[in-house]
């Protein structure tokens, strides 16, 4: 991908990937307004699975990279037309397998974006192939754009994506202090500090097996707080021990790094996933790791809690690779 600065390196572009689908579209416009916010360019790649290919003297001609020609990038073009908002835009156009080209030209991008779900994917599908293996395999940290059709709990609730009741803007960041990497929780401060967001961290931890007959009633009856007696000292030790762990892991970040972000940390009993949904319904942006141990270059193994919250997230995912 190439610059006209002569005097520095670029920040490399911001990737969204379109298919002509109405939903792609939508997740363009979160694109343009990610790239907008990080000063850089965007990139738009339309990749034709099924595009013909004309054959002269045993070469393959494809059409040019800048995409004329492609109706789906035309429609792009349309789109964009006479807004005055946008930050430099190069349309691009490829022809392959959807999910390896992303990942091959995610290798030049500071970020993926691609929407849950594809043109032709089947309308039960909460996470379509592509993103999920692009989420899996992509070099650069890839948010995933929910469809549309998982907003209408949210719209009928009345509620605003990505605003609590307070009107704050929030990024959710899922913490387990010792297994989450610094390339994940650095990504979150960064985010939030660019949007001028509230970094709520999320941290949970399990509940006695001893004290799950209680849970149900009691932390409802009493506002949150444990179950009294051996069970309850138990949780709250636990949570104790948690809340600790994670202002440690988070200090450096406020003091050195990051100390004009407002952190709002949340340690609390349950499954992590589930915490994390329930989190989108007022965050703009949930950012989890993709697991570190891996079989094999090609797996699509990110972690149980990546895969739930990509499942059922009502705001855009962002999924960090860890590096090394």
């Amino acid at each position: 991908m190439q610059t006209n600065s002569a005097t520095a390196a670029p920040a490399r572009p911001v990737l969204a990937a379109v298919d002509g689908s109405e939903h792609s579209l939508r997740t363009l416009d979160w694109a343009l307004d990610t790239a907008r916010t990080r000063g850089a360019e965007l990139y738009v790649a339309h990749v034709r699975p099924d595009a013909p290919r004309i054959h002269a003297h045993g070469e393959a001609l494809v059409p040019p990279p800048g995409g004329e020609g492609d109706p789906v990038l035309d429609a792009v073009r349309e789109r964009l037309a006479g807004r005055d908002d946008l930050p430099p835009v190069t349309c691009v156009s490829r022809d392959g397998t959807p999910s390896a080209t992303l990942i091959e030209l995610a290798a030049g991008a500071q970020l993926l974006v691609m929407g849950s779900r594809g043109l032709g994917g089947f309308a039960s599908l909460l996470l379509g192939s592509n993103s999920r293996v692009c989420a899996a395999q992509s070099p650069c940290p890839v948010v995933v754009v929910p469809h549309t059709a998982r907003l209408v709990t949210q719209e009928a609730a009345g509620q605003a994506p990505g605003r609590d009741p307070g009107g704050e803007r929030r990024i959710v960041l899922g913490l387990a202090p010792d297994e989450t990497s610094e390339d994940v929780v650095d990504f979150a401060f960064a985010e939030a500090r660019r949007r001028g967001a509230v970094l709520q961290v999320v941290s949970t931890h399990l509940v006695p097996l001893s004290s799950l007959t209680l849970v149900g009633s009691l932390v409802a009856e009493r506002g949150g707080g444990h179950p009294p007696g051996a069970a309850g000292a138990e949780a709250t030790e636990t949570a104790r021990e948690l809340a600790e762990n994670q202002r440690a892991r988070l200090q450096p970040y406020l003091t050195r790094h990051y100390p004009d972000v407002t952190v709002e940390a949340v340690v609390a009993p349950g499954d992590p996933a589930g915490r994390l949904v329930t989190a989108s319904q007022r965050a703009e942006l949930i950012v989890v790791g993709r697991h570190r141990r891996r079989l094999r270059a090609n797996s699509l193994l990110m972690g149980s809690v990546s895969n739930a919250v990509l499942l059922h997230a009502l705001c855009p995912v962002a999924v960090v690779p860890v590096r090394g």
